[in-house]
């Protein structure tokens, strides 16, 4: 960009900024999230910086503002590790905090005197002296969610004894050698005198066994020093601070732990000493000699939590580490205990989330990608940008409708995000920010691999590739059965040399692979082949479901492999039966169970099934679905991004309650589950008259 086209760019910028600017603070209007704000704002802070001179003075940039194991050993847990409940929006927070108030009413309701089920302390006012609402209103105490690693530390007789990782919450990993090195976390505790333990109420820590908690961490300065100096060893870097401290931990050798600067968090003093609230505990924490987070303290209402976790949220990119949202906990500790555990969760902790990440970037071009059936896919390839903590290159389009309904052209200015996806995905175009010229997106003729024409079914989004046997098909049908049987060593790049080199031609071929076949490839070593090798040959024992998957057959995805998996329990019964038979199946409409008999008419088909089974292929029986789950007999379909979870995570927790998460609509379909940036299936749902869930209903459902 040279210096007039960065002129234009920074007037429209300043000028974009400014509008917003003006809707959030003046208006208490939101177009666009902080995050995309902030992501224009470093965009115009970065053409300053490279155009120095043409920085004005009302410009938005310049407004005020140790010892090597051999293995880590199982440790037990004295009490159990928990987790926490995750929260999105201020709904599902107010929901939480209305059960909670209700639950410690009524333990006071039934309890005299009124005080006691408190720990003594008062309802009518909080430490600090912070008055409450009224007599119901329960403390609340803030503090942020590190994104860290929660860690286990027990102290005998002042001393440190053992440190442990969460593991399946009974039971951890001992780390004690590589926590040792991390200089915040002491390894004997401050002494406390007569005068503190009288303060505090407690009995002497130095003379119980004593259990604390907190995080461990890498905080950002030292990562980026440390992904640098991996840069100049010409080692791969890590994608965020959370990987990093995680994979520093797991050091055998506590010396390589020592040198890379992590640091610690404490935040819970488990065992009992006495102490009344959590705040207090805080106040113990410091005086042992543990670092306690400054951002963390006392609130007394719900407008007051609205108010730190929007500060959190604003703040967090000026921190030295990470944090992901907040946690809220009860302060009184007998109150806490009293409302008790759900699952693994306890009632008196929340976690609210921030929302998913987003910024600006601009479109570059757009990549026509060829899938298994011809189905070709547009993917926006974008200015390279930082989005959750790796460098983003492509963002999804789905298909040539979602550019029509978005209007996107090549040249605009887009918001980009993430939300559980591994490709980001387009969210929408800003068009304040759209220069004079830019290309509208041209549906594709030709095939981009193969150049076959193109063609569209009636009634169809997808266009696909008239060519059977374009290459591109071919090796996406190849890793699409290799992701199926679940063979991790088989990247695209593999799938391709293998395929250019006639070693594989058809799917089955996979499992034909030899050792000498790989070592005439590029990249194969002789222990590499070996490896992949005997990786393929152990997969090859599956499922029904994943063998039904791994055909690739058109409209039958992984829901529907697994509806007819557990419809007809074994191959047999399912290479057997007729259409009538498959649209029988409460799962399967009549155009799945076409594409399903023309599949396997077909004489190719009939011998890629063949030849799976003769080399050596085992498919397993399925078993029966349980019938005795809350969920059983009913179906859901899931349209837009959840903010919560990924669509596949949001899947299995339905199928773990007997539900059935179906692909299409109908007037059967128990109810649609919309996200954000919902499809046509929530149109359709709306329609039919199909009961629609949000996010927070969907996730008051699988509770």
């Amino acid at each position: 960009m040279d210096k007039t086209e960065a002129q234009k760019r920074i007037l429209k910028l300043r000028e974009t900024i400014n509008f917003h600017r003006y809707q959030y603070h003046v208006l208490d209007r939101q177009e666009i999230s902080d995050a995309a704000l902030d992501s224009l704002k470093h965009e115009l802070y970065q053409l300053e910086q490279q155009y120095p001179d043409l920085i004005t003075p009302d410009s938005p940039t310049q407004r005020i503002g140790g010892q090597v194991l051999e293995k880590f050993e199982k440790i037990k847990h004295q009490t159990r590790m928990l987790s926490i409940e995750d929260v999105f929006t201020p709904d599902e927070f107010a929901d939480w905090y209305h059960k909670i108030s209700e639950k410690i009413e009524q333990k006071r309701n039934n309890t005299l005197p009124p005080t006691a089920a408190f720990g003594g302390t008062p309802p009518q006012a909080t430490e600090g002296g912070a008055q409450l609402h009224h007599s119901t209103t329960p403390s609340l105490f803030c503090m942020v969610k590190l994104d860290g690693l929660a860690i286990s530390l027990r102290y005998e007789d002042g001393l440190l004894k053992t440190a442990a990782t969460r593991g399946d919450g009974e039971y951890g990993e001992k780390i004690t050698h590589n926590i040792k090195t991390i200089e915040a976390v002491p390894l004997r505790l401050q002494e406390l005198s007569e005068s503190e333990l009288r303060k505090f109420g407690i009995k002497n820590p130095s003379q119980s066994e004593i259990e604390i908690r907190g995080e461990v961490f890498f905080p950002v300065k030292e990562f980026e020093k440390f992904n640098q100096q991996m840069i100049k060893e010409g080692k791969p870097v890590f994608a965020n601070p959370r990987n990093a401290a995680a994979g520093s931990l797991r050091q055998l050798d506590s010396k390589v732990v020592a040198g890379r600067g992590l640091s610690f968090f404490a935040w819970d003093l488990v065992t009992d000493l006495g102490q009344k609230t959590h705040a207090k505990e805080w106040e113990i924490l410091a005086a042992l000699g543990f670092r306690v987070n400054p951002e963390g303290g006392l609130v007394s209402s719900v407008s007051e939590v609205n108010d730190f976790w929007h500060q959190m949220q604003k703040r967090r990119s000026k921190l030295d580490y990470w944090i992901d949202g907040m946690v809220v906990r009860v302060n009184d500790n007998s109150a806490f205990v009293e409302l008790g555990v759900v699952g693994k969760t306890p009632r008196g902790l929340i976690a609210w989330k921030f929302p998913a990440e987003e910024v600006t970037t601009l479109i570059e071009d757009i990549e026509w990608f060829v899938g298994r059936t011809g189905a070709l896919t547009p993917v926006a390839r974008v200015k390279p940008t930082w989005l959750g903590g790796t460098t983003v290159k492509h963002a999804s389009l789905h298909n040539f409708d979602e550019i029509e309904r978005l209007g996107v052209r090549i040249g605009d200015t887009v918001v980009i995000y993430k939300a559980g996806d591994i490709i980001p995905k387009v969210k929408n175009v800003i068009k304040e920010l759209r220069p004079l010229k830019t290309q509208p997106i041209e549906l594709p003729t030709k095939c981009p691999v193969c150049d076959a024409p193109v063609k569209q079914g009636e009634g169809e989004v997808a266009v696909v590739c008239s060519n059977k046997n374009c290459f591109a098909q071919d090796k996406e049908r190849v890793l699409y059965a290799a992701r199926a049987f679940g063979i991790d060593g088989l990247g695209p790049q593999i799938v391709a040399s293998l395929m250019d080199n006639k070693v594989v031609q058809t799917p089955p071929d996979l499992f034909n692979i030899t050792v000498d076949d790989l070592l005439r490839l590029e990249r194969f070593a002789e222990v590499s082949a070996n490896k992949l090798v005997k990786e393929i040959q152990a997969k090859k024992k599956l499922s029904l479901a994943r063998f039904i998957l791994a055909l690739g057959i058109k409209n039958v995805g992984e829901e529907t492999a697994r509806d007819l998996a557990q419809n007809f329990g074994m191959l047999e019964k399912f290479l057997a039966a007729s259409k009538e038979t498959f649209e029988a199946i409460p799962q399967v409409g009549e155009v799945v169970a076409e594409s399903i008999v023309s599949f396997l008419s077909e004489p190719h088909n009939k011998k890629m099934i063949e030849d799976y089974l003769a080399r050596g292929v085992m498919v397993t029986q399925e078993a029966k679905p349980k019938n005795d789950l809350p969920l059983v007999g009913k179906t859901f379909v899931l349209t837009g991004t959840l903010s919560s979870m990924s669509r596949d995570e949001a899947k299995e927790k339905l199928r773990a309650l007997g539900a059935d998460p179906i692909e299409s609509v109908s007037k059967k379909t128990t109810g649609v589950i919309v996200g954000e940036e919902p499809g046509s299936k929530f149109d359709k749902a709306k329609k039919l008259g199909v009961p629609i869930l949000s996010e927070a209903d969907f996730l008051k459902l699988i509770k």
